[in-house]
């Protein structure tokens, strides 16, 4: 509910003690402002929470930072009563009659750990305190009166918290914190690599066939190093990162009805741990064979022996033109070139996996949640599985258009254009002209077109995947059937190039749905629904 502009949970008769009462309310993010789709701004934290509270006009006297951070510690210590007063204030709202409720809630949760405490405590004879009292005495929950220090046990916050390690969790923490960080990077990885070339002289090169027709294969004209690193992967980077921060910070956290947003991160790692075996075997493969021995059988072997039976392009260019690079030269620009190309296509899959375990975490959840039958809870699961969804329908769209940008390149490299460019626009011409089609240039190996299709295949997969775990809901099921409809067109595109003369027209009106598809995963359907519920 949404009340002053504010999420609103209404107080229930349970048997929480404050502890546990607390830390899911500040988990749900009661009392913090709502956006446009009714989401709180995230879950409350001792810093917002101490602010929120200060920021009261009856509240001269402000909270002191280490007394928020006790409520939020595993410990025994409690609230006082002027705090109750202020604590009710941000959970009702400022809704007076909600706020009476909430202070008669918070009063009775922190009776019942004050019992607790008592409980605990009679065993040992130990004097007690009050939750009250070990709220004003210790605001920083570490000074105690004579007696308490054996009798209540330090935060178990800290201990419960396993220090990540592992390639899983390393990989997950390369995608947490800011979702420009990990693009960032890429890109400037990609641009790197722009200014190398240009330094070397192959940014823009052209050699003579034993036909006679000159080619272009300069790096810079080479999309799958350039519109693909500079664009695609970064694009694809940032909306896997943002997912997953939504995902781990709020939207798990209000559909898993955890005690604690601690809690919650707890059961995502374990998920993640049980995926650990899948990113060692995605890491070797990536780093040994698509990057060590595909380097060595595509670029290496060549330039050592004179040849091969690849087309000619910017990594060769030293076998026929050394005046223009040497081999040294070249060696040593492609083995930096692929081993920025491992890691970086390392990542893309560990995302893709990423983006499995969030679907199937989420499906888990809808499966398991008590509140199932609950319409505000179902609506609360549809609105958090459309954004994820949404955010994997992306996701795979920019994977495809990453297959896109590889094939693309092996196929003009064995084509007659002159250029990739000027080759696409007179594909898309011939289907207006009784031309014949395109010449290719003889049969060579390309290890891109199989290193395509397999980003396409897995793309796929966890698209249909996530949509098999996620759909249910209305917001889902009403825009599903054009994301389908959307990565099927796309992915036939991708198959069909140089398939056929004219093959260009179909990936251009592919690319252009996907795109607006991209700006817009709700294909309108969004917007229709939210004036039909106003």
């Amino acid at each position: 509910m949404i009340r002053n502009g504010k999420y609103f949970v209404a107080p229930q008769e349970t048997d929480e003690d404050f502890k546990r009462l607390f830390a899911r309310l500040a988990s749900a993010g009661a009392g913090r402002p709502v956006d446009l789709h009714g989401f709180p701004d995230g879950p409350w934290t001792p810093e917002t929470l101490a602010n929120a509270i200060s920021s009261i006009e009856a509240n001269r006297n402000g909270i002191e930072l280490r007394t928020v951070q006790v409520w939020f510690q595993d410990n025994d210590n409690g609230i006082s009563s002027d705090n109750i007063r202020w604590l009710a204030r941000i959970f009702g709202c400022g809704d007076p009659e909600a706020v009476s409720e909430w202070q008669t809630a918070l009063s009775a949760a922190r009776s019942r750990l004050d019992a607790k405490r008592r409980e605990k405590r009679g065993a040992k004879d130990a004097p007690t305190t009050s939750a009250t009292e070990l709220d004003q005495s210790s605001p920083a929950g570490e000074i105690r009166p004579e007696g308490i220090p054996s009798a209540v046990p330090k935060p178990k916050m800290a201990a419960r918290q396993t220090p990540r390690s592992g390639l899983a969790r390393a990989t997950e923490a390369v995608f947490s914190g800011s979702p420009l960080n990990l693009p960032a990077s890429v890109f400037a990885g990609a641009v790197a690599l722009q200014f190398t070339s240009y330094f070397l002289g192959i940014h823009e090169v052209t050699f003579e066939a034993p036909d006679g027709l000159t080619k272009q294969v300069g790096f810079l004209w080479a999309p799958n190093w350039t519109f693909l690193f500079l664009a695609f992967m970064p694009l694809f980077f940032a909306a896997t990162a943002e997912l997953l921060l939504f995902w781990k910070e709020t939207g798990r956290p209000k559909i898993a009805n955890e005690v604690s947003l601690a809690e919650s991160h707890r059961d995502w790692s374990r998920n993640l741990d049980a995926s650990s075996y899948t990113f060692w075997a995605v890491f070797l493969i990536c780093v040994l064979f698509a990057g060590v021995f595909q380097w060595i059988s595509v670029r290496l072997l060549p330039l050592l022996r004179g040849g091969g039976d690849f087309a000619i392009d910017w990594g060769s260019l030293a076998i026929i033109s050394p005046e223009i690079i040497t081999v040294p030269e070249t060696m040593a620009f492609t083995g930096f070139a692929y081993l920025y190309m491992c890691i970086s296509f390392y990542l893309f899959f560990a995302a893709l996996i990423l983006l499995y375990c969030v679907a199937q975490d989420f499906g888990n959840i809808q499966k398991t949640n008590p509140g199932n039958g609950d319409a505000a809870n179902n609506e609360v699961i549809s609105v958090v599985g459309a954004r994820v969804i949404g955010a994997i329908f992306r996701c795979a769209v920019l994977a495809i258009f990453v297959a896109v940008c590889m094939k693309l390149q092996s196929a003009y490299l064995t084509s007659s254009g002159t250029n990739i460019a000027r080759w696409l626009m007179n594909d898309m011409w011939a289907v207006f002209s009784s031309g014949d089609r395109p010449q290719s240039l003889g049969e060579y190996s390309a290890p891109n077109h199989f290193t395509s299709l397999l980003i396409v295949l897995s793309s796929i997969f966890v698209f249909l995947h996530g949509a098999s775990r996620v759909a249910g809901g209305g917001r889902v099921n009403s825009r599903l059937g054009m994301m389908v409809a959307t990565v099927g067109l796309l992915s036939t595109a991708y198959l069909l190039i140089g398939a056929f003369a004219g093959f260009s027209v179909l990936l251009f009106a592919a690319v252009l749905l996907a795109t607006f598809a991209l700006y817009d995963p709700d294909f309108g359907f969004g917007s229709a629904s939210e004036e039909r519920r106003d």
